[in-house]
């Protein structure tokens, strides 16, 4: 069976020249996909064009256009796409997952609108009060973490980091193949007598819940991959994930300045080529791109809106395997079996 991705053609801070290229890449390497991409009808067809293609056509009928006259801009105040830009190629994208037509949807456009459409649009999970921001964090044994909540709440109490859990747990079932998933709570130190107080009540309910609770973790066990899912609020998450996409970029600069000091440098830079383009590869957060919001009835995906055509490929992929492997179905399937306060 097909699996169908409606993109945001029109989203991000690079729109077309981004996601274009990289929707076509996604669906010549997955057969068994679809994608409908959703924009301005004009824009997109000149954009397929100058890639040589054409929607529906040269592409076996796997491609295919939805017009949408409006365009949200990254900018834009969470109101004005609520209300205003009812015909924005955002919300029309939300809308083919809730109406059917679309399995997934993808977008790189202003993460807050995003959020506030996909959960009027599709409305929450039943017994999920808040949806959470969910992305894998590269380990140092070379799997991966998956970590929420990344920004969604900066205000918790400690039922939400339950559900965040639940979430977490069926997220990583369905993207890779853990049936009973160790979780960490992120906190200021492993004793249970540490952090403040939600936090210490979510451990509690952590600990009686029947999910497979590690205990707390601390912000380095985030890269050592003590845990297969490590919960936070979205203040601490995204302030740990923004740290991170930083001290990378940091890093990779500095290697970049001391290879390129001299002629000797750049003699050791073409003799250590091969490590650098390992290590490259390993701390690429573009490999990583495409966070969930899960929690909602359906699934959205949100890349980074700096994303190039890769990264958003990569985006596109976690929504066609979340699609694939029946996320929605084991989060719905999840609830019920977790013990939770009444």
């Amino acid at each position: 069976m097909s699996v169908r991705i409606a993109i945001d053609c029109m989203g991000g801070d690079h729109g077309l020249s981004v996601t274009i290229p990289a929707a076509l890449a996604f669906v010549d390497h997955a057969s068994d996909a679809e994608v409908i991409l959703v924009g301005q009808r004009d824009e997109i067809e000149a954009a397929l064009r100058k890639a040589g293609r054409k929607a529906g056509a040269e592409t076996g009928d796997r491609v295919s256009l939805k017009h949408a006259s409006e365009v949200v801009a990254m900018d834009d105040p969470v109101s004005t796409a609520l209300r205003r830009k009812r015909d924005s190629s955002m919300r029309i994208a939300i809308e083919l997952v809730r109406d059917g037509h679309a399995d997934a949807c993808v977008s790189a456009g202003n993460t807050g609108a995003l959020m506030a459409l996909s959960r009027f649009v599709l409305n929450m999970v039943e017994g999920i009060e808040r949806p959470a921001i969910a992305a894998p964090m590269p380990t140092a044994s070379g799997g991966q973490t998956m970590m929420l909540d990344l920004g969604a709440n900066v205000d918790c109490e400690a039922t939400h980091l339950l559900q965040f859990a639940v979430m977490g747990a069926a997220l990583v079932s369905a993207l890779g193949g853990k049936e009973r998933p160790s979780i960490g709570l992120l906190n200021v130190g492993e004793e249970a007598i540490k952090g403040n107080d939600v936090v210490k009540q979510a451990a509690e309910l952590l600990r009686a819940s029947g999910l497979n609770f590690h205990g707390n973790v601390e912000g380095d066990d985030i890269y050592r991959g003590t845990v297969d899912v490590i919960v936070c609020d979205g203040f601490v998450g995204n302030v740990a994930l923004k740290t991170s996409e930083g001290l990378a970029q940091m890093l990779a600069g500095f290697i970049r300045e001391e290879f390129t000091r001299g002629v000797l440098a750049k003699a050791a830079a073409l003799v250590a080529y091969p490590v650098l383009a390992r290590f490259k590869r390993r701390v690429d957060h573009r490999r990583y791109n495409g966070a969930s919001l899960v929690g909602l009835r359906g699934i959205v995906i949100k890349s980074h809106g700096s994303s190039d055509a890769y990264g958003f490929e990569q985006a596109i992929k976690r929504g066609y395997d979340a699609a694939r492997n029946g996320l929605l179905r084991r989060i719905t399937d999840a609830i019920p079996e977790v013990h939770q306060p009444q």
